[in-house]
Parts: C-alpha cells; sequence; structure tokens
C-alpha cells in the first residue's frame, strides 16, 4: 500500500452553494472528493462550475437522497470513505416554520442514515455543517463556543440543534467513530473565478443574493427589515463570512480529524471573522465595491431576525490554524461578478 495515498471525503449536498466551495477547496488540497446531492435546492450548475475551476472532469457525482438508506448505505458500501461532510438539508427558516414535519424529517433522517452507514462501513470522521442560529439572541457578544445555546427560533433552527446533539451522543456511545461540528455565521460572496456561487431558487432567503439580484434588475426593490434595532444604524448586524474563507475551514476541519489531532472525540468550532456588520453597511459596502446604486427601502422587521450576533473565532484559529482572510470588499465584487456570470453579461 502506497504511503500518500489519497484519503478521500464525501460530500453530502454537494452541489449547493457551500458544498460545492468546499468541493474545490478539498481537491485544491489533494483529497478525493465524492459529491452526492438530491438536486431538490440546486441543479448541476455549482457542480460543473467545480470541474472547470478544478480541472478535473472525473469527479464521482450520485444523485440520490440521504433519506434514503439503502442508497446512503450502497455509497459508502462501494466507496473507500475516509470522511464525511454532511450539508444536505433543507435550509429555509420561513419554510421551515410552516412546514415542520418535512423539515424535521428530511434534515434529522438523513444525517441518521449518514452516521449509521459511516459507522458501518469504517469511515471514522464526520464533519457537521452547524449554524449560529444555535446561540439565537444571545445574551452576551461576541459568542464562543461556550455561549449557551438558546432555544431554536424556527424548527429549521432546532435541527441543527438536534443535529449537533445526535452527532454528540453517537460519538459517545459509538468509538468507532468522532465528529466535528462547525458552526458558521453568515455565508456570503462567490469563487473569484466566477464559475460558482448562490444560486437560490424562486425569492432569496439570504441578503446577498437579494442585493445582486436587485442590482441586476431581477427585483425592482430591496428590504430592509427593521430600522429600529438598538444598532447604531438602527439595522440588525451579523457576521458575513467569505464563501472560501468558509470552505478552507472545512479543510482545516477534516485534515484535523483524518490526522488524529482532535483533542476530544466532539469538537465544536465558530467560523466567523469576529467582526459585525450591519445590513445598511453591507448595502453601502456593495454599493462602493462595485461603484452602482442600489434601490432599496426600509420594511417592518422580520419575526425570528436576532438583533445582532457576531462570532468570537479565537478557537478555530487556535486549533485549526485558520482565520477569515478575504476583505468584505472583494467578497461583495466576487457576489456581483457571479450574479452577472449567471445573466451572461
Amino acid at each position: 500500500m502506497k504511503l500518500n495515498m489519497k484519503k478521500c471525503v464525501l460530500v453530502s449536498g454537494g452541489a449547493g452553494f457551500i458544498g460545492s466551495h468546499v468541493t474545490v477547496e478539498l481537491i485544491e488540497s489533494g483529497y478525493d472528493v465524492i459529491v452526492a446531492d438530491n438536486l431538490s435546492n440546486s441543479d448541476l450548475t455549482c457542480f460543473e462550475g467545480v470541474k472547470k475551476i478544478t480541472g478535473k472532469e472525473d469527479i464521482p457525482f450520485y444523485k440520490m437522497d440521504f433519506c434514503d438508506e439503502k442508497a446512503t448505505d450502497d455509497l459508502f458500501a462501494t466507496n473507500k470513505i475516509d470522511a464525511v461532510i454532511h450539508f444536505a438539508g433543507f435550509k429555509a427558516v420561513g419554510e421551515s416554520v410552516a412546514e415542520p414535519l418535512k423539515y424535521y424529517r428530511n434534515n434529522l433522517e438523513s444525517f441518521i442514515n449518514v452516521i449509521e452507514s459511516a459507522r458501518r462501513h469504517g469511515c471514522r470522521n464526520i464533519l457537521f455543517s452547524s449554524s449560529a442560529t444555535v446561540y439565537g439572541e444571545p445574551e452576551k457578544l461576541p459568542v464562543t463556543e461556550e455561549s449557551p445555546r438558546q432555544s431554536a427560533t424556527s424548527p429549521y433552527g432546532n435541527t441543527k440543534q438536534m443535529c449537533e446533539d445526535i452527532l454528540r451522543d453517537s460519538v459517545s456511545a459509538y468509538s468507532e467513530i468522532r465528529g466535528i461540528a462547525l458552526r458558521y455565521f453568515n455565508p456570503v460572496g462567490a469563487h473569484p473565478s466566477a464559475l460558482i456561487g448562490e444560486l437560490p431558487r424562486g425569492v432569496p432567503n439570504n441578503l446577498v443574493p437579494f442585493i445582486t439580484q436587485t442590482a441586476i434588475g431581477i427585483r425592482e426593490c430591496l428590504s430592509v427589515f427593521g430600522n429600529d434595532y438598538p444598532t447604531p444604524d438602527g439595522s440588525c448586524q451579523r457576521d458575513f463570512i467569505d464563501i472560501v474563507d468558509l470552505a478552507k475551514a472545512h479543510v482545516c476541519a477534516v485534515r484535523r480529524m483524518i490526522d488524529d489531532k482532535m483533542k476530544k472525540e466532539y469538537e465544536i468550532f465558530n467560523i466567523g471573522t469576529g467582526t459585525p456588520l450591519s445590513v445598511m453597511e453591507l448595502i453601502t459596502g456593495f454599493e462602493k465595491a462595485n461603484n452602482l446604486k442600489l434601490n432599496y427601502k426600509f420594511a417592518p422587521r422580520r419575526p425570528g431576525d436576532v438583533v445582532a450576533i457576531w462570532a468570537d473565532p479565537t478557537l478555530a484559529e487556535k486549533e485549526l490554524g485558520w482565520k477569515a482572510e478575504r476583505p468584505i470588499e472583494e467578497t461583495l465584487a466576487s457576489a456581483w461578478a457571479w450574479e452577472k456570470h449567471l445573466a451572461g453579461k
């Protein structure tokens, strides 16, 4: 057996926004990657973009649903998988409030199937894509990994908490697996090549695609939800993390697992910049970075939105050797380049 055999990482939900960027960074760091996605919330646009960026035409792709226990097990049985990164899940907060059972069934069942199959087939390392939503409306800022989790404000947020607990409890019961949960803050931007980016179906749930679609003329006007929050300019504050920086954090976490560098069998890391930016600062930053003016109006607050949240990323820097590097101007320019690429401009 060659000592330098490439390690193989399965990316579930790998055709989506975050999954496609993570796939690129993994391949560029020397890993073999298998992508699996049921394409319920994406299409093959980003997967094709990944092939162009990496120059790899032969990335294995499985169109499958991780709620299908047999399909999940077959995938692990027929491939030697060293680590799995689990992104496959529904992610719209509003829809989760309207259709909670759809979210609980999909997001929990798919992850349980992944953990069971990983265990059964000798895949030791499980990385879960969690979210800052687990902190709710924090009592103290910035939030650290020790900050208490608050009651989730939506079934979507609740599935993130429950999946963290499922992973923690599984790792504690089964010695053959270990896990890391990465709690992301607000991923924004696109790959510098403009070949992959965020591709929302219908009306975007996230701010930046709404901004770029307004700038290009798909949307008439951008609504800013709330200008009466107790913040310096009255709009919500968030920790906007560049998508490429976020993707690199996954490579660091996978490497930590595969190289046996974990200090505990279950670890949690915040992945953010540590710098709060308000919604209005993001809008004016976008206008400045791309030299254009946006049509926006203030609208009432949106239920479930927290006033302010940002990360203390010290632990990720210390343990993963990772920190956010890309300046927000570049991130916002990349989001606009991607929107123009989609429009064929």
